[in-house]
Formats: C-alpha cells, sequence, structure tokens
C-alpha cells in the first residue's frame, strides 16, 4: 500500500482551445494540487491551475491544444504517496480503504469498493459475496484498521 500512488485529480475533459482541461479533484481544494510540479511519474508536469465551476482548470506544459487535451479525458493525476504530507489522527486516503475486507460483529460482509461525500461526510459502498452493495456512513459506522473495517452492525440491511 505505502508504494501505490496516490490520485489526487482525474480530466474531466478539455477547456478552450489553448490546451487547457477540467479536473475533477479528489483533495480539499486546488492548494493539493498546486503543491505538486509533476504527476503520472513525470509525464505531466503543471504550469498552471485555478479553480473552476466544478472542480479546477489546469494547464500541462505537455499538452497545446484542444485535441491533445481532449486526449486526457479520464486520465488520472496521481503522486507518490511520500510526497503527500503525513495524516493525521483519524485521517485517511481512500485508496488505503478500496479493497479491503468489511467485518460485521467478527464475519466478513463483503469488501470496501467505493467512497463518495454527497456532502455530509464520506460514505464507504461495501459490495457482498454475489455483488450486492450497501452503504454506510464512514464517521459513524466504521473503524479502520490496517488491514480490514469493522462496521456497525446497526447500519448494515
Amino acid at each position: 500500500m505505502a508504494d501505490r500512488p496516490i490520485v489526487l485529480a482525474v480530466v474531466a475533459g478539455a477547456h478552450g482551445i489553448a490546451g487547457e482541461v477540467r479536473l475533477k479533484l479528489f483533495t480539499d481544494d486546488i492548494a493539493g494540487l498546486k503543491a505538486h510540479k509533476a504527476f503520472n511519474g513525470g509525464t505531466l508536469t503543471l504550469k498552471s491551475v485555478k479553480a473552476g465551476s466544478n472542480g479546477a482548470i489546469a494547464r500541462f506544459a505537455e499538452i497545446a491544444d484542444r485535441t491533445a487535451a481532449e486526449g486526457l479525458r479520464g486520465t488520472e493525476l496521481s503522486v507518490p504517496r511520500e510526497a503527500l504530507p503525513p495524516l493525521a489522527e483519524g485521517e485517511y486516503y481512500h485508496a488505503d480503504i478500496i479493497g479491503l475486507p468489511c467485518f460485521v460483529e467478527g464475519e466478513q460482509v463483503g469488501q470496501a469498493v467505493l467512497i463518495e461525500n454527497f456532502g455530509a461526510g464520506d460514505v464507504l459502498e461495501i459490495e457482498r459475496p454475489g455483488g450486492k452493495r450497501f452503504m454506510v456512513p464512514v464517521a459513524q459506522a466504521v473503524t479502520i484498521e490496517p488491514d480490514r473495517l469493522l462496521v456497525d452492525s446497526a447500519f448494515v440491511e
């Protein structure tokens, strides 16, 4: 886990004709991006970033026109974990939780597959064997351990 890159944003599409891209952020704000100059192992060099209506607008040195910007749609922007600040107590990276087994009262009920935030805090989506999924609020229902998640039974359907 410690060597897995952390995704900070994804390219949502082109912006304008000069090669700028729209970004969906996975950071609190654009300061999380501005702290880094290179992404994806140095293949993309950040020239500028500003707040956009639903995320951010960025320009990369390697992208000169709209066609190149459109080609980046869906590209995740990642940095090595060691390039990020240390986590405070109770904080976590989504990448550390996705894929962990989930337990309720000692019995494995599924695997963490997705984390969403609809404005009131993180919500964990757990997939049961067989494919059925359910969601639980992380702050109220999940205890995070290094190799598994403990889910409060009151939140399980």
